[in-house]
């Protein structure tokens, strides 16, 4: 009698009960959909022979590696000569000296006299706009000699000696105007290089794995490709020279579609920076990173919105199944939740493999995906507070 009870009473949903069952299976199958189809696009991706081993590739055409430094003596006395030592045929670099007060401008001063592809030019003091560094990148590809520019930062250092062959091979094919590279950030030990980290690795994921599936949307500047001619003929920066930020993702957003931008994802491709070192650094760049999002298309705003606006329901359907619907629903929300983590933790060391990224815990990824959404949008409702220059 009594397991005749029991099994009436599993077998009895309530309306309450089949709704919130089929909300949550319909936000996982979108999450899981999101998590395989573009997080998990440069994972996928078939592996291809590093630009230097194709002996068949046509020539490559030459290019202007182009570096933004304010204050960076140290940064450039570490990692400029792996940018003057690139195996490559044709290319110059180009720093701007963004009104240092430091000794970067000796630290230039010396190597521009053991190398001759070294170039330097200088925002004019007392500019009036309220980023130096667009005046800046823009003086540069006015005075760069090559058809394509190359941008990197002053404390990135390429993987390789490969670094400049690996971008640019994407552009001996027709059409394409836009590269899309990965920047990392060193390994160290500390919360905010993994929680850097982690955000670097799914940002790159998610906009290279939306440019992989046809639908470019940004880049980041420590490792970014395009031709002169495209930032010239779209108005480089006029219609953002307003803002701080959005060199890099407001850029590309303008100019980037399917048919003109490739990605690159070889080891040999990746440049890696040093992270911030404190909570306070890590969220004035987190902001800064943010501010420039409402000068998105709307159509990438909108894209970008939904997979977050998702996910945060889904941890609400969750709770709510677990507290007050069908014990038959607990047991559906458990079984849920451990595919999609599983799922996740596999596509996102997947593709930090790939990248050459570290790989992450299980259970730290599942609480940066819980936590990451809401510390989002904190920091987007506080971006009234001073951000700066760059």
């Amino acid at each position: 009698m009594l397991n005749e009870e029991l099994l009436t009473y599993l077998l009895t949903f309530t309306t309450w009960d089949i709704v919130l069952l089929a909300v949550a299976g319909a936000l996982w199958c979108y999450l899981m959909y999101y998590a395989i189809r573009y997080l998990g696009a440069v994972s996928r991706r078939k592996r291809t022979k590093p630009a230097a081993q194709d002996v068949e590739a046509k020539p490559l055409p030459g290019v202007s590696v182009v570096v933004c430094a304010r204050n960076e003596g140290e940064h450039l006395e570490a990692y400029l000569q792996s940018l003057l030592s690139q195996d490559y045929p044709e290319y110059e670099v180009i720093v701007v000296n963004d009104g240092s007060q430091d000794d970067t401008r000796d630290v230039l001063d010396r190597y521009c006299r053991q190398y001759d592809r070294l170039h330097t030019t200088f925002v004019p003091a007392g500019a009036r706009v309220i980023s130096t560094k667009k005046l800046g990148l823009t003086l540069a590809a006015k005075s760069a000699r090559y058809d394509y520019l190359l941008l990197t930062d002053a404390d990135c250092r390429p993987e390789s000696n490969q670094w400049i062959r690996e971008m640019m091979a994407p552009f001996a094919q027709a059409g394409i105007e836009v590269v899309l590279g990965y920047g990392g950030y060193f390994y160290e030990p500390g919360m905010v290089n993994r929680l850097t980290r982690y955000q670097t690795l799914y940002s790159g994921l998610q906009y290279m794995g939306a440019a992989l599936c046809g639908h470019p949307y940004m880049g980041v500047g420590r490792n970014l490709a395009y031709s002169k001619s495209l930032f010239f003929r779209s108005g480089g920066f006029s219609d953002t020279i307003h803002l701080r930020s959005g060199d890099d993702d407001l850029f590309v957003n303008k100019v980037a579609t399917a048919k003109n931008t490739a990605v690159v994802t070889s080891r040999e491709s990746i440049t890696w920076s040093e992270s911030k070192h404190t909570w306070h650094e890590w969220l004035v760049q987190r902001r800064r990173h943010l501010s420039v999002s409402p000068a998105y298309r709307w159509q990438t705003k909108l894209w970008l919105a939904v997979e977050p606006v998702v996910r945060g329901l889904w941890y609400i359907s969750l709770i709510l199944m677990g507290v007050f619907a069908h014990p038959i629903t607990w047991v559906a929300a458990l079984l849920l939740a451990l595919v999609r983590g599983i799922t996740l933790a596999v596509v996102i060391n997947r593709g930090a493999h790939t990248l050459g990224e570290h790989r992450f815990n299980p259970w730290r990824l599942w609480w940066y995906d819980l936590s990451m959404p809401v510390l989002t949008l904190s920091l987007m409702n506080g971006q009234g507070q001073k951000n700066p220059t760059w």
